[in-house]
């Protein structure tokens, strides 16, 4: 790999272990331009290593490469905020165009335009995209822990926006003028985190830093024994003993906890403090996966194109093809938003027409089930006869479209009726648009069709939760216990 890139008139730093890559990451921090991790061996990808490299400089791009099969490690991988992943054995034509699109990134970030907003400004709820009942009950639940002093911990996988959450809680609360401090736990060595939280003789600690405001602590339940203790000293005392000082100091912060963990079942396993759990848990929020809230996915997108091209000074905001936002939407996001945000910005950033196409997001058209690019090239049409999915349904709903100007009528099922193939018509006999409720109903019969019955399967498809299907069903007249006699 080392000669590969090298070929390509790159200068190329090695390190054995991951200890010699943090140091050798340190020293060059302002030189190196990307980071290839092989998270390859036994021990996969070591959780700590990027969050590490973050801390040093957030901007430059991270490359993890993964033995065959590995998908846990590359979703882990994705979702700490990887830039992008490869799978042994790695074409050197793969490698050298993942790092030349990583080198085109780091160039932005080093022109003042970092690949994820800076969040040192006020956030509000505002900025929170929630068209969603999920995250529309996040946003609510979030103006009432603003207006109290409590501690509130936020729930949810790595990459749903915890942060953005406590920053536009924080912005609404009474302490606003005062400072937000965040710190990752799963950031700082176990040795060091004592003293970065709460202070030595040399130290002022994040504690001290964030005085009359809030502290944001990430990922509390990779917090030590020793921490916890003195955590739970500050929740029950309201002090704070640093070593080499006599007298305790008053600690005056709001706290703001979040974790990725089950908490519970960490207490259950004997690696959270019991006591601890129940002072910090006094008022949960949990932020759902973007796969269970894919309303929201699509509001994301135009925001983050939006914002994007304002950061690389584009003359006019890119628009988003119709084929590129189902393509989006369809895909499960195991890295959230974060991984959506930073799909948005490489695709901003190495765009070369006015719009994104799917031919901009070819990871993820890779790992959409079923979908492929297939000959399209790289303006967006096809060089031979294979299309994608989404092109065939297109393609099907304008021969339908031109079949109805025309007066067609299917004889088996007319206008007004079921779908037919997996087309559904959107206009009656009279040539009006149909009822919402009418073409609902078709979908949900065809997805019970198209999926056998199987209610997780069809309620995750169509973005719903699984009351709400429940509920559609017995409003539409078909049997839950035997969805699919009554599917289309």
């Amino acid at each position: 790999m080392k000669a590969a890139i090298e070929a390509h008139g790159h200068a190329v730093h090695v390190a054995d272990t991951v200890h010699a890559g943090i140091e050798v990451f340190r020293r060059y921090r302002d030189a190196i331009g990307v980071v290839v991790v092989d998270a390859a061996s036994a021990e996969g990808l070591n959780p700590t290593v990027i969050p590490l490299l973050a801390e040093i400089n957030a901007g430059v791009p991270v490359i993890v490469g993964t033995a065959e099969g590995a998908t846990e490690t590359a979703l882990n991988a994705v979702r700490a905020g990887a830039f992008d992943f490869l799978v042994k054995p790695i074409a050197q034509e793969r490698l050298i165009g993942a790092i030349d699109a990583a080198l085109k990134i780091h160039r932005t970030s080093q022109l003042g335009r970092a690949p994820r907003r800076a969040r040192s400004g006020s956030v509000s709820f505002s900025d929170v995209i929630a068209a969603s009942a999920a995250m529309s009950r996040v946003v609510e639940l979030g103006r009432r822990a603003a207006q109290s002093t409590i501690p509130v911990m936020l729930e949810g996988e790595a990459g749903v926006g915890k942060e953005l959450v406590a920053r536009a809680i924080h912005a609404a609360s009474d302490r606003s003028s005062r400072p937000f401090v965040p710190v990752n736990c799963n950031a700082i060595s176990p040795g060091q985190i004592e003293d970065v939280l709460f202070g030595s003789e040399s130290l002022a600690g994040k504690l001290a830093e964030a005085e009359g405001g809030t502290l944001f602590i990430e990922e509390i339940s990779e917090l030590p024994p020793v921490g916890q203790m003195r955590l739970l000293e500050i929740v029950q005392t309201g002090e704070v003993h640093r070593s080499g000082q006599q007298r305790p100091l008053k600690a005056n912060v709001r706290l703001i906890l979040a974790t990725n963990k089950d908490l519970i079942e960490e207490v259950k396993a004997g690696r959270f403090r019991e006591d601890l759990y129940y002072r910090l848990n006094v008022f949960p929020i949990t932020i759902a996966a973007l796969r269970r809230r894919k309303e929201d996915i699509p509001h994301l997108i135009r925001a983050f194109v939006e914002r994007f091209s304002l950061e690389q000074r584009l003359p006019r905001t890119l628009q988003v093809e119709s084929s590129a936002l189902a393509l989006l939407t369809s895909f499960d996001w195991p890295g959230n938003t974060r991984q959506l945000e930073n799909a948005i910005f490489r695709a901003v950033v190495l765009a070369e027409g006015a719009s994104l196409r799917e031919s901009d997001f070819p990871q993820i058209a890779a790992q959409v089930n079923g979908h492929s690019l297939g000959a399209s090239g790289a303006d967006g049409h096809s060089g031979g006869t294979e299309q994608s999915p989404i092109a065939k349904v297109q393609a099907a709903l304008a021969e339908r479209a031109a079949g109805f100007a025309s007066g067609y009528s299917s004889p088996s099922t007319g206008f007004g009726s079921a779908a037919q193939g997996n087309v559904i018509v959107s206009t009656d006999e009279a040539g009006n648009v149909r009822k919402l409720s009418e073409i609902e109903e078709e979908l949900i019969r065809f997805a019970l069709k198209f999926y056998r019955g199987q209610m997780s399967q069809v309620a995750r498809k169509l973005g719903i939760g699984r009351s709400t299907l429940y509920r559609k069903l017995k409003d539409y007249g078909i049997d839950p216990d035997d969805p699919q006699k009554d599917a289309a």
